[in-house]
């Protein structure tokens, strides 16, 4: 989180921040362990989307048999 304030304050910004956040990356995890650090990066995200997915399925799962049953009184 400070390298990337650390950027901002420097005035370094779009792909060049980029590359400069991979630069560092690669310098803390070397490249042996980068693509793991990556594929854990990866998937951490699909759950928490998938997560995200199945709460917004499930809101509109609650709501449709209400919906249903007032479509059909009237």
């Amino acid at each position: 989180m400070e390298a990337l304030m650390f950027i901002n304050t420097v005035g370094i910004s779009g792909p060049v921040s980029l590359l400069f956040i991979g630069v560092v990356a690669l310098i803390i995890f070397g490249p042996k362990k980068l693509p793991q650090f990556g594929r854990a990066m990866g998937s951490t995200l699909k759950e928490f989307k998938d997560a995200t997915d199945g709460m917004t399925n499930f809101d509109e799962k609650k709501s449709s048999p209400e919906d249903s049953k007032d479509k059909e009184v009237k």
